[in-house]
């Protein structure tokens, strides 16, 4: 064979997971640019470089489907604390807050203060943003939507109650024009105050424009504690009534009053997915993290302060400890510390598990990179489900985690030949340990990336590689004309 025949890169001696929840088995994978060539036998084909594997696990990339990465892909763009994990892909635009399209000259109401600060870091053109991306790659790829709230910001002055049919108007008009310019749905937060007006037919009627470009919806359900099951029966209402797949985002069951609810929130997803594309994702952690202005409707034991404007040095305390030096109430704590967020340890144990193993659940991480004192999760998430709950706590078999983090999402968000090792496929690879890998970051040293991650390549690049970032960003900003169908 002469050298011009030959590929770039063959594999050898891998552990092969490919993704659909087979069984696991050892061979070869040849890669040419930024594709599989061929996976398994090779026969006698040549490589300009080979690498022995030695048995360890080769696998698709992971796709972080829930982030609020908007911001820090463009600045911080090697995106170590994704990279280092194995995610190949994030899905931004979550929780109903995203960086576009708004124009705004004041300081952006929570939860959109997640993303940024300042209201000139917003990009009043979807469009514009992308092509931002894509002029500036980052390390993984990106999926980005259109956040509800960022609309409701962009038209409304007041967001304590309905939007008029005008303010819908033009709401739907930036959604499809944004749809248009490659965001690949809408996503709500209706649990947070500038959304929690908004009734479900101010939904439905932005969910038809969905529907008319085969555009997705996400959502952080309007209460995922006492009320969660009308949340869901809501959800569920949305998507059937609008004919559009809808993802329901972190699921979880908040307060102790409703662990163990689990069982039936499940059940109904189950039920309403027999009529409906439906899907759901959910992180492997028992705390969660948002604005502190969120702490009086969580029934949290207890509360970590991630960041505060006011009180920078409190970034990393629990809120009760502040709360007795300043002689206050947690709450007018709360409100002294504002803006700001925490960490809320609110869920079950029992409940994370049955969540995480139902055959539906992709995993996301949620994190918040803009955190002065992050959640774990930001660097842990897909690491401690493979180290912590499969190897561990035998939770389900290591294919089957593969399976949550690859095809099973690259089916539900488009994500056209991804997520399985088969030849034809991007090279998006993950190269790990089982028996050593794990999450590092922990809730008092939370910026820590995970051991027994090998490398991982994104298009045929590496970018991480012993533990370092290799300093390459072959991520793409994918359209939503470039997605496949949404499978569910």
């Amino acid at each position: 064979m002469s050298e011009t025949q030959k590929t770039d890169l063959i594999l050898r001696n891998a552990r092969l997971i490919d993704g659909t929840g087979a069984p696991s088995q050892y061979g070869d994978m040849a890669i040419r640019d930024d594709r599989l060539l061929e996976v398994g036998e090779l026969g006698d084909l040549q490589a300009v470089r080979e690498l022995d594997v030695g048995g360890k696990v080769v696998c698709p990339g992971f796709v972080d489907t829930h982030t609020h990465d908007d911001h820090v892909l463009l600045t911080d763009p090697k995106m170590s604390c994704k990279v280092s994990q194995g995610v190949t892909t994030v899905v931004t635009g979550n929780c109903g807050i995203s960086l576009a399209p708004l124009k705004i000259d004041q300081r952006p109401p929570a939860p959109l203060d997640i993303l940024v600060e300042r209201e000139d870091q917003f990009f009043a053109d979807f469009g514009n943003y992308l092509q931002t991306l894509t002029e500036n790659p980052a390390s993984p790829n990106s999926v980005c939507q259109v956040g509800h709230t960022t609309l409701r910001a962009a038209v409304m002055d007041s967001y304590d109650q309905p939007a008029t049919a005008e303010e819908i108007r033009k709401m739907r008009k930036l959604l499809e024009v944004s749809l248009e310019a490659g965001a690949c749905g809408m996503s709500t937060g209706l649990f947070y105050a500038p959304a929690n007006a908004a009734p479900t037919s101010e939904i439905v009627e932005l969910a038809h424009a969905l529907h008319e470009h085969g555009a997705l919806h996400t959502t952080h359900m309007r209460d995922e504690g006492e009320m969660v099951n009308e949340s869901l029966h809501e959800t569920f209402a949305i998507g059937a009534e609008a004919q559009i797949p809808v993802v329901i985002s972190h699921h979880k069951c908040s307060g102790a009053p409703n662990h163990g609810s689990s069982a039936e929130t499940l059940a109904l997803i189950d039920q309403a997915s027999k009529g409906q594309p439906l899907g759901l994702d959910a992180y492997p952690y028992t705390a969660g993290s948002t604005v502190l202005s969120a702490h009086r409707n969580l029934q949290s034991e207890r509360v970590l302060i991630t960041w505060s404007e006011p009180f920078p040095e409190a970034a990393g305390r629990e809120l009760s400890e502040i709360a007795e030096e300043l002689a206050m109430s947690e709450q007018e704590a709360v409100e002294a510390l504002s803006p700001g967020g925490g960490i809320f340890f609110m869920m079950d144990e029992a409940d994370v598990c049955r969540i995480l193993a139902f055959p539906k659940t992709m995993i996301g991480s949620d994190g918040l990179p803009s955190d002065a004192y992050p959640h774990p999760r930001l660097w842990g998430t897909f690491p401690r489900v493979l180290g912590h709950y499969v190897r561990d706590v035998k939770l389900f078999s290591l294919e089957e985690a593969v399976r949550k983090m690859t095809s099973l999402p690259a089916a539900c968000f488009g994500l056209k030949d991804r997520g399985i090792l088969k030849a034809g496929n991007y090279a998006d690879l993950v190269i790990f340990d089982p028996d050593t890998i794990t999450d590092s970051a922990t809730f008092d040293d939370p910026i820590r990336p995970a051991q027994g991650i090998e490398q991982v390549m994104v298009n045929g690049r590496i970018v991480w590689k012993d533990g370092e970032h290799t300093g390459d960003r072959p991520g793409r900003a994918l359209r939503l004309q470039e997605l496949a169908p949404f499978r569910f």
